[in-house]
């Protein structure tokens, strides 16, 4: 149990401000960190006092405040999960022989946030900074198979949501949602030529301490390949970057 435990439920007030997707009354907050309604009001207004939680007067609500926006700015600018993946990427660059890269979700894209390139081995088009239609590469629907069926469907609406590359893929949410079943079914995400014809790639999501997708991990190579051993690896590699953000080990 903490030693400190005002601290401790600023914070629990802060993770759950952040997981709503609006404002919220003080009884409901009450309830999740299992408070006193007074104890509740106390705490959360010296959150207001200091700029972390706002009160909106109109609605009886309450969310995230400036000061809140200024730390996840700051997490941005630090970079952390770049910092936190490129060895283990490295590494399993190593253990692979093939290019690795990490990519988050922006939209419906991916953005490529860090590459290890294997010595020898072509050049892709996954290099940092280039983004790509999350549907058709591994690490988005590693990503997109992590996520709330109705938020895959808000990205999807219709069929012009669907960006085409080179004939292959999925075109509509149907297709597509067979796509992510068959990728959680697997444990994996698999893609083969839909983004560069001649290359495939296997990637497995990075959960936070939340368990939602931060990003997804990959490995891409061309050729034959010990395919198992692969998978195993950038499994294994996902499972460590999740650890140091936080993710709590599945049993």
């Amino acid at each position: 149990m903490s030693q400190v435990p005002a601290a401790t439920r600023a914070l629990r007030v802060l993770r759950f401000l952040a997981a709503q997707p609006g404002p919220v009354p003080l009884d409901r907050i009450a309830r999740a960190l299992e408070l006193p309604r007074s104890s509740a009001y106390h705490l959360v207004g010296a959150m207001v006092a200091e700029g972390f939680v706002a009160h909106f007067d109109d609605e009886r609500t309450y969310g995230l405040g400036v000061a809140a926006h200024e730390i996840g700015s700051g997490y941005a600018r630090q970079e952390p999960l770049q910092r936190i993946a490129r060895r283990p990427l490295a590494e399993l660059v190593d253990r692979t022989g093939q290019t690795s890269h990490l990519a988050v979700i922006h939209g419906r894209d991916v953005l490529y946030v860090v590459e290890e390139r294997a010595p020898g081995r072509p050049p892709l088009v996954t290099d940092v900074g280039v983004r790509l239609p999350a549907h058709l590469t591994a690490s988005g629907r590693a990503i997109l198979a992590a996520l709330p069926p109705n938020q895959v469907r808000a990205l999807y609406p219709d069929r012009t949501a669907f960006v085409d590359r080179h004939g292959q893929g999925p075109s509509s949410l149907t297709a597509l949602r067979g796509v992510l079943s068959e990728t959680r079914r697997r444990g994996y995400a698999v893609e083969d030529g839909e983004v560069s014809p001649g290359f495939a790639s296997v990637a497995a999501p990075v959960v936070d301490h939340n368990g939602h997708p931060a990003a997804g991990l990959a490995v891409t190579f061309t050729g034959a390949v010990d395919l198992p051993a692969i998978v195993a690896e950038v499994r294994r590699t996902a499972a460590v970057v999740s650890a140091r953000l936080g993710a709590r080990s599945r049993r």
